[in-house]
């Protein structure tokens, strides 16, 4: 090979690109040879390194070989990737004389990636690419489709902290473009990005959304319905959540989900327990299982703890949840008492939370700062009062928890009578449905 280079840099300026890309082809040609990818750097070093026949043979031969690779000529997936990069490697210090070439080369090398499930090394190889530049205007609608690839690509190894980064980029272009392909790509991203963000609320809104989408796979709808509802039941409890889970329980298609009965639970405010938790946690992807860090709320209930509470073998240590899913559900189990009790004492609740006491107390009044939570705390007698908020929560019991509960002597007036009634409603209302579905079954006689 060194001896027929040299043989061609005595030939005219104007013989030069097509005597290279002769070469060029040639070894193509005869691919299988021992030496073929050794033959193959000393061409592209030559006419790219060496200027052997100046920038436009350069370029020339560049440009013969990843439309030779783009179109097939080899076959081994293997062998291309180590071609391109090698070019790659040979060309990016050159990169102001070969930039198109360059930008070619490397989404050449970011399909290879891809197709192997090499996430992170494709979207690395994408962010190399020249987008800004003062030589070839690109149209901010492929700058928006590339900055949609990289965040896919980034978002499948879960690099977050960096699709982040990403996304915003693309944030700013996507007025640019009407394409639905292109804006349903990003909307999946946005929702993505929230989901790894812990911002569940958000995430669960955007999923719901676009499971509508009709352009979207079928299968590809069942799963955003699926996320979902992972993502309600992940979210904070309160208001808010409140209403999405609704809108999802509304929705038909969620009756066939494995997790539609932790989702129904959550929107009847029914106490979740550690059985029901543990099935759903199987389901969970890794950053939905991070562990939280203790707050300074934690810490601090963590030693306003009494000797009392820490040699009593019957109340829990724990001074807060661990996981994301540990403390959705706590939140949720908080929210769910305060609809079936008038009050509870610090000990009860923490019981029920698997709580100690004063994180009990701690959590409860975080939610009720954050008007999540309708209450208010006695710290002298170690209560907590739910309000209720509604018609539908007049039917809360009589003051009770997993504990000692205080019972109080307040008048009984109006607003007790109804909820008296309301429960003896609620009560014949669930005998007679258990009676009927008995029934239904032949296992009860009706006379």
């Amino acid at each position: 090979m060194d001896s027929r280079l040299a043989q061609l840099a005595s030939l005219s300026q104007r013989d030069k690109g097509p005597a290279y890309v002769a070469v060029l082809n040639d070894l193509f040609t005869n691919q299988s040879g021992p030496s073929f990818l050794t033959d193959l750097h000393t061409l592209v070093d030559t006419v790219v390194n060496q200027d052997a026949g100046g920038l436009v043979v350069g370029r020339q031969v560049v440009s013969e070989l990843v439309k030779a690779v783009t179109e097939g000529v080899v076959q081994d997936p293997d062998v291309k990737k180590q071609i391109l990069q090698d070019t790659l490697d040979l060309v990016q210090p050159k990169i102001v004389s070969y930039e198109e070439h360059v930008n070619s080369i490397r989404l050449q090398l970011a399909e290879l990636f891809e197709s192997e499930e090499e996430w992170s090394d494709a979207a690395r190889i994408l962010m190399g690419l020249s987008l800004d530049s003062s030589q070839r205007s690109i149209p901010d609608q492929e700058k928006l489709q590339i900055y949609i690839r990289i965040v896919r690509l980034l978002l499948e190894d879960e690099d977050n902290v960096q699709a982040e980064t990403y996304y915003n980029r693309a944030a700013l272009l996507v007025h640019s473009t009407n394409d639905k392909a292109t804006l349903l790509a990003y909307k999946l991203c946005q929702a993505r990005i929230m989901d790894y963000s812990r911002k569940f609320l958000e995430a669960a809104s955007k999923y719901h959304e676009l499971s509508w989408v009709a352009e979207i796979d079928e299968e590809e709808r069942q799963h955003m319905l699926s996320a979902a509802v992972t993502c309600g039941v992940l979210a904070p409890a309160g208001p808010n959540r409140s209403r999405v889970l609704a809108s999802l329980c509304r929705d038909e298609r969620t009756a066939d989900l494995p997790s539609f009965n932790i989702l129904q639970k959550m929107f009847l405010d029914r106490i979740l327990r550690s059985a029901e938790v543990k099935d759903f946690e199987g389901t969970l992807k890794p950053h939905q299982l991070a562990k939280v860090a203790l707050s300074s709320n934690d810490r601090v209930a963590s030693a306003m703890q009494t000797d009392d509470e820490m040699n009593d073998p019957t109340i829990s240590k724990r001074t807060g949840p661990s996981t994301v899913l540990d403390r959705a559900v706590m939140e949720h189990n908080l929210l769910a008492s305060s609809k079936i009790y008038n009050n509870i004492t610090f000990k009860g609740l923490g019981a029920l939370l698997d709580l100690s006491p004063s994180a009990a107390e701690n959590m409860a009044r975080k939610m009720i700062e954050q008007g999540r939570l309708k209450g208010s705390i006695d710290q002298v007698d170690k209560l907590i009062w739910f309000e209720a908020s509604g018609e539908g929560d007049d039917a809360q019991g009589k003051a009770g928890g997993l504990g000692d509960v205080e019972q109080t002597t307040e008048d009984t007036g109006a607003l007790f009578t109804k909820r008296w009634d309301q429960q003896i409603r609620i009560t014949a209302a669930n005998v007679e449905s258990i009676v009927q579905n008995l029934t239904e079954k032949g296992l009860v006689t009706v006379n």
